[in-house]
């Protein structure tokens, strides 16, 4: 089968046929929020998260606990970050598709507890590299770019198989998405996994409580070689273009909101898609400590800054504030 005849992944549960309706930016709904979870190596773990306010990394024998609730108020949908603790991590980031990996335990548990919950996992190397990096490097430091995409792909088949409704690869290697697509076509997925891109992912100075919560801070340089300068917006372009190119289902931005031009512009390039926004770790400490500091009502600030994403043209939100919005809405 041809990647662009495959058009099934995207729409085979039901959450995902709903994403398909884009409604003009006029109502926030539950269906569009996806809560990111850390699941961590810790079985029985309840860990804090100092920098991530009411956040908490997760053991697998925990989750019903946690998610329960919130799926009792409306929860749709999730995002896994695995983070690895016991684990022998190695250059090509061995513990990603290790079948005791705690994001391959955490699917395999919550399908067993929550059928119906629809379950994305971020693809990534950052998390299991004793290096810290997304990809596989050089000696001297390079990125094996093609290389990094074909590892990539072995770990998104892997959650593939262990029931995950969505790969989610965030690592922005050249070629991923094809090598992913065609990974999921050749061996079965094609038609059962909505392949979300991470697209215009850009490096900035907003992921420093994620890199906590997740481990993932780089042993040595920085990302700015491969996820996308702040001010090129042409590129985002050009990168959302080639992900919807290579066979995307659905397409991404990330951070959002200093990027809601980039959002619009998305919106216009995938208008027949899904179009998800990530808002990220420093963003949602951010409004926490405004509110906290007096500056803000929280829960204003949350609707204001979720409205202006559906408005700009997201339809899906990847965002820690999704307990809230379950009161909320």
């Amino acid at each position: 089968m041809e990647i662009s005849s495959c058009l099934q992944g995207g729409y085979h549960k039901p959450l995902s046929r709903q994403w398909h309706f884009r409604n003009g930016g006029k109502s926030l709904d539950k269906s569009m929020f996806m809560y990111p979870i850390f699941i961590t190596d810790d079985a029985d773990a309840s860990d804090e998260i100092s920098s991530l306010p009411n956040q908490r990394r997760w053991g697998v024998n925990r989750l019903q606990e946690f998610i329960g609730p919130l799926i009792r108020k409306g929860l749709r949908s999730v995002i896994l970050f695995g983070v690895p603790f016991k684990m022998n991590k190695d250059y090509r980031g061995s513990p990603a598709d290790d079948i005791q990996t705690p994001v391959i335990q955490a699917i395999q548990k919550l399908k067993s507890l929550f059928p119906e919950l629809y379950i994305a996992c971020d693809v990534c190397l950052c998390e299991y590299t004793d290096h810290g990096h997304c990809g596989l490097l050089r000696d001297d430091g390079s990125l094996y770019s093609h290389e990094s995409a074909q590892r990539v792909g072995d770990v998104a088949l892997a959650y593939a198989k262990a029931g995950a409704d969505c790969v989610a690869p965030s690592d922005m290697m050249d070629g991923r998405i094809a090598q992913i697509k065609r990974r999921l076509i050749d061996n079965g997925y094609g038609n059962r996994v909505m392949l979300m891109a991470y697209s215009a992912k850009f490096s900035t100075s907003l992921y420093g409580p994620f890199r906590e919560a997740a481990g993932s801070a780089p042993s040595f340089g920085d990302r700015k070689c491969y996820q996308l300068p702040p001010h090129a917006r042409g590129l985002a372009r050009r990168a959302v273009q080639r992900d919807l190119n290579e066979g995307a289902d659905c397409v991404m931005v990330k951070p959002s909101l200093p990027y809601l031009d980039v959002i619009s512009d998305t919106a216009t390039l995938a208008a027949d898609y899904p179009v998800a926004c990530y808002v990220v770790s420093g963003e949602f400490a951010m409004m926490h400590a405004g509110a906290k500091a007096g500056i803000y009502d929280l829960k204003a600030i949350a609707f204001e800054t979720h409205e202006s994403f559906l408005r700009a043209g997201a339809n899906i939100f990847l965002t820690y504030f999704t307990p809230e919005f379950l009161d909320w809405l």
